[in-house]
């Protein structure tokens, strides 16, 4: 039971076509459900009378307050259930278009998007920013579940016509691996159990795509160690906390450390689960480790390493530049302003970015590209940005942890934004030229000896 492994998923689409519900069925058909959640799901229905004298299980996952008098999801609802060949993570994630942000959030660490559609009303403008979004995160497996098949009598036709036109809207997106299943999540058909009302339909049910659909992971096995915390309780014990990102690191490794491009030997691996109340460090001491797993790594030479820098194989040569071209989803009520210099969060790093230039937004009726000088609340855009530093170049499709990023306004502290690497940015623009620390200096001295290729210039 133990290795079973784990898929996790989110639902998303336009507010009120039935994700909750669809949740809330899997889990009841399935039987995740406890006693006494039941009992408060039957006590609630009444209550606020949802669904006249029936079960409302949408209440299973909309667990705030306003979430239920309002009959919407806002936060991202994250639940867990078991079944004998797999186990699953569900990000139940906001339909209203004013949480969209709290839909990337979801997205960012699932390996499949079940996308819902309401049979009444067709795919909707959020149904296609969900599926764009969808997308450009990088998420290869696709459900698209037509709901409420009960509401028109579960017509055939009704299905197709929706298959045909996501399939015409979606057609520039090229996404492979996608399957179209009819469902009621009220009544349950084809979640859990095939429906007897649907006989036209010769499919999988939702649960037995889930449970059998190949999980594929978007990340290399380049190794990518962040360092989040120096661990120094004594003279004698200098530890470099963090997880490995991606890759596996051994002892006696040579390894790199970014920006500075020192290098040194791993003396040492202690893996921090292993760690006993008694604090006995030999005892989670081990010869590797791999990705996902929190470590202390302790060097044979003491160098300086500290929170925000990359540790790398030295045998593997990164791309590394300050210009990069991203894509932003813009999260904030208060557009981006391309004058204003605002903060990044890359893996355990703080950089000082800059917006060059916005390339275009994407028109979510019909994902034409758009001139535009700004990004609004849920815009979705390409841009040209610069960082004061270096950054070593994974792009988010080839490794999702250290190819993302998120913007922090600097007066605020507020996150406005998420981005994704793209590529290197190739600029033709005038070089303005700015003052630079001695350890800026040193940086681009560095770069400038090992990478000239990139050439990364001081701008």
């Amino acid at each position: 039971m133990s290795n079973k492994n784990i898929l996790r998923f989110l639902t998303c689409g336009s507010v009120d076509d039935g994700k909750s519900t669809l949740i809330g069925r899997i889990l009841y058909d399935t039987k995740s459900i406890l006693k006494d959640q039941m009992n408060s799901v039957k006590n609630e229905s009444k209550k606020f009378g949802t669904q006249e004298n029936q079960i409302d299980l949408a209440l299973l996952v909309d667990g705030l307050q306003s979430e239920r008098e309002q009959g919407i999801t806002i936060d991202v609802a994250y639940r867990f259930f078991s079944t004998n060949k797999r186990k699953f993570i569900i990000a139940d994630t906001p339909g209203h278009e004013e949480y969209t942000r709290n839909m990337v959030t979801g997205a960012s660490n699932s390996n499949l998007a079940l996308i819902l559609i309401d049979a009444t009303k067709g795919v909707l403008p959020q149904t296609k920013r969900h599926t764009y979004i969808v997308n450009l995160l990088g998420i290869k497996n696709i459900i698209v579940a037509v709901n409420k098949m009960d509401l028109v009598n579960y017509n055939e036709t009704i299905f197709k016509d929706i298959v045909k036109k996501f399939k015409e809207i979606t057609l520039d997106l090229k996404l492979s691996n996608i399957k179209f299943v009819p469902i009621s999540a009220t009544k349950g058909d084809n979640i859990v159990y095939k429906s007897k009302q649907m006989f036209w339909y010769n499919g999988n049910t939702i649960l037995n795509l889930l449970e059998n659909i190949k999980i594929q992971h978007n990340y290399n096995n380049k190794l990518r160690f962040a360092v989040q915390y120096v661990n120094r309780p004594n003279s004698n014990f200098r530890g470099f906390c963090g997880t490995v990102l991606s890759g596996k690191i051994s002892v006696g490794d040579t390894i790199t450390i970014l920006p500075s491009g020192n290098k040194t030997k791993v003396k040492k691996i202690i893996d921090a689960s292993k760690i006993n109340l008694n604090h006995v460090i030999s005892k989670a001491e081990v010869s590797e480790a791999t990705k996902s797993m929190a470590i202390t790594l302790l060097t044979e030479t003491e160098i300086d390493i500290s929170r925000g820098d990359m540790i790398i194989h030295s045998k593997e040569t990164p791309k590394i530049s300050n210009q990069l071209k991203v894509m932003i989803v813009w999260m904030d009520n208060t557009p981006l302003n391309i004058n204003k210099d605002y903060y990044i969060k890359h893996t355990t790093a703080v950089f000082n970015i800059k917006f060059e230039k916005i390339n275009y937004k994407i028109d979510i009726n019909n994902f034409k590209k758009i001139t535009t000088d700004t990004l609004k609340l849920n815009d979705i855009g390409s841009c040209r940005v610069s960082l004061n530093r270096p950054i070593i170049v994974d792009t988010y499709k080839n490794n999702r942890l250290t190819g993302s990023f998120i913007i922090i306004d600097k007066l605020t502290n507020n996150t406005v934004g998420a981005g994704m690497i793209v590529d290197l940015s190739r600029r033709n623009t005038k070089i303005i030229k700015r003052e630079y620390s001695n350890a800026e200096k040193e940086l681009n001295a560095f770069i400038r000896k090992h990478y000239p290729e990139w050439d990364c210039k001081e701008i």
